[in-house]
């Protein structure tokens, strides 16, 4: 009997490698038929207005308002940004962003209703009724992008007038520390190659990202507008998935944009990535089943002590190893330009084994924590936990 159970794990984990390897293979073709795409010339540039919702204030925060106001860029545009409350932190960086960068057109907007769980979407309803132009642009409060970030955004609109949606890939711009330095290795060789993946697989990206959201009022209204989003956790995914839906195009610009990620505690680092986690399990259940296979690495050791040491399983290991090597350094390195994936090259074993940890661990309850909040989470509907029951 215990001969038959190791038998059975030596060919499971046999085959789980087999699948990991597939996959890295599959992402290194997706990576390809992305650098491959010209990059859209298409002299288009409407008016834009750039709505970003705040709450607090972070290290990476400043850098990203100026970035967006450093755009060159041929058409007008405008940057709206949202508070719940005229005494959040924030807003003492947006009235230096004014006085700093007098050139741009900047506006405070005060959102203090809370009109569902999800409290961006929730000022995001209150600051589009503001926005002065028909093109819009929703992105994180820490997002930092390049000088031509509108104008490559923008052309993706001209090339195509059923383009509904554009979004951007990112790197994480990690503050230090071991936990900050894995979900920013992670998110350049790990979560952007699935993304990659996905758009080959799947004909075009169905989704988007936080990074970028462009859109415009007209499609905004077709898919239903923010208020039937404000229940959703991620509003990202559902925004994409919807416009997809309704018969328009989900673009994914080359114009790379950054996110900060925080010097984590432990558990600080393990509540953000079970969020991701969790709100991917429940956005995207079928393929989300599969996203354990892309874990090779832990596959394939566990192979390797499955089988005794077998000669064979130390060939898998090192195919593994090498097909994981070529998905972040083509992807990492060659697509997003990120340098900190050499920095960190040595810890991309310990990132996949904290991977596939969360993976499994994600299945385990369906509570996420958002910014302090504690949240259920039931078919992409958030419900708020009440901290007195």
């Amino acid at each position: 009997m215990v001969e038959h159970v190791s038998i059975a794990i030596e060919v499971v984990t046999s085959l789980l490698t087999l699948a990991g390897i597939v996959y890295g293979v599959l992402a290194l073709w997706g990576a390809r038929a992305f650098a491959k795409v010209k990059p859209a010339t298409v002299g288009f540039a409407p008016g834009v207005s750039v709505l970003k919702p705040l709450k607090g204030a972070d290290a990476k925060m400043y850098a990203g308002f100026v970035s967006h106001c450093e755009q060159v860029y041929a058409g007008e545009f405008e940057i709206l940004f949202g508070v719940s409350s005229l005494s959040d932190e924030a807003v003492a960086y947006v009235a230096r962003l004014r006085v700093e960068h007098p050139q741009a057109v900047i506006r405070l907007i005060e959102c203090p209703e809370r009109l569902g769980a999800n409290g961006k979407v929730s000022s995001l309803m209150q600051m589009l009724p503001e926005a002065k132009y028909e093109h819009v642009v929703v992105n994180d409060a820490d997002i930092v992008v390049p000088r031509d970030y509108l104008t490559k955004v923008m052309a993706c609109f001209g090339t195509d007038s059923k383009v509904g949606l554009v979004t951007a890939p990112y790197i994480g711009a990690a503050e230090g520390g071991l936990w900050s330095r894995l979900e920013a290795l992670g998110i350049s060789t790990d979560f952007m190659p699935g993304v990659l993946t996905a758009r080959k697989l799947e004909g075009g990206i169905k989704f988007g990202l936080g990074s970028t959201l462009a859109t415009t009022k007209t499609v905004l209204a077709k898919i239903g507008g923010f208020a039937s989003l404000v229940d959703k956790i991620a509003d990202d995914y559902e925004m994409g998935a919807r416009t997809a839906a309704a018969g328009y195009r989900v673009e994914l610009t080359q114009a790379v944009v950054q996110t900060g990620v925080p010097r984590y505690s432990l558990r600080g680092y393990a509540e953000h990535q079970l969020r991701w986690a969790r709100s991917t399990r429940d956005s995207r259940r079928g393929g989300y089943v599969g996203l354990g296979v892309t874990y090779v690495l832990p596959w394939a050791l566990a192979c390797v002590v499955a089988s005794g040491g077998a000669l064979w399983s130390f060939s898998l290991l090192s195919l593994a190893l090498v097909v994981r090597v070529a998905v972040a350094l083509t992807v990492g390195v060659g697509i997003l330009r990120d340098g900190q994936v050499l920095r960190d090259f040595l810890l991309i074993p310990l990132r996949d084994f904290f991977g596939l940890y969360f993976w499994v661990w994600s299945y385990a309850s369906d509570v996420v924590v958002w910014r302090g909040e504690k949240f259920t989470l039931r078919r992409g509907e958030m419900k708020r936990i009440d901290s007195r029951q």
